[in-house]
């Protein structure tokens, strides 16, 4: 992979200042003081939020604690999508810090997964980092490692451990010098605006004709209505890890630096705000 290290440690250490609060209808037998967190973008709510469990816990009487769950302005934020991802979905263009609510009851059961311990993460990341390289190498680099170099993977997001994480995970990003890239590009793209979940395609970083394909043009094909026509007016926002990366720039690039830790790429389509 091209050695742009300064990016993958931007991407790596972006955080998003948060202000945790209790939901007014939790019974308390004092009152919860909200509590702040700088958030890792690149993380999962779940892997991150002990201390804020804790901290609501200390308030509230042993009954009336059960599962934690987090919501913004009414929307259940669901655990298994990365924390920067739910934040350019739903927050992206709102004023820091991010307000999240905090619950103990009333599991939205249609609208989460539910999350028990910290192995239900890491199963769940696994499988998309395995989903990754079947799609980037027909899963032959994944295979390959030893189960603990499937355990450094994991154990470095979960201890926020840049270079005992990227040891292992730069084996996933190379490709074969005769080849311009990866077979297919691991990316998701979701909207708040529609019932579906993500929209998902077989997308090659190369075209037929030698060229490398670029963000523009995986959006031509997969979701054409994200692009702004020539004489129209800009109705939507492309956002990877809080920016609008340029529609120019290469998807195999995008894929080496810009993918969060599962490998994949997680691009948020959001309306442009009218302020």
């Amino acid at each position: 992979m091209t050695d742009d290290k300064d990016v993958l440690r931007d991407v790596w250490f972006g955080r998003i200042p948060t202000c945790f609060t209790l939901y007014q209808d939790e019974i308390t037998e004092r009152e919860a003081e909200p509590y702040y967190l700088l958030l890792p973008r690149i993380s999962y709510l779940t892997l991150v939020t002990d201390k804020v469990k804790k901290h609501f816990q200390k308030v509230m009487r042993q009954e009336d604690v059960t599962e934690i769950w987090f919501e913004y302005e009414g929307t259940p934020l669901k655990w298994h999508f990365p924390i920067g991802l739910l934040f350019d979905l739903h927050a992206s263009n709102t004023a820091l810090p991010w307000n999240i609510t905090v619950h103990f009851k009333n599991f939205p059961e249609k609208d989460l997964l539910h999350c028990t311990s910290k192995d239900v993460i890491e199963a769940h990341f696994m499988a998309c980092v395995k989903e990754a390289d079947a799609l980037k190498h027909k899963s032959q680099v994944i295979n390959e490692m030893q189960k603990k170099d499937h355990k450094q993977l994991w154990m470095g997001l979960q201890n926020d451990k840049f270079d005992q994480f990227w040891a292992i995970n730069r084996k996933l990003m190379e490709y074969p010098p005769e080849d311009s890239g990866f077979r297919y590009i691991p990316f998701r793209i979701y909207q708040v605006t529609t019932e579906r979940p993500f929209i998902q395609k077989l997308f090659r970083p190369v075209a037929t004709n030698g060229q490398l394909n670029t963000l523009g043009d995986l959006l031509k094909e997969v979701y054409p209505a994200a692009i702004t026509p020539e004489d129209g007016e800009k109705k939507n926002q492309v956002m990877v890890h809080g920016i609008e990366p340029m529609l120019e720039t290469p998807v195999q690039w995008l894929s080496e630096h810009m993918s969060y830790p599962d490998n994949f790429l997680h691009i948020s389509i959001i309306p442009q705000p009218t302020d």
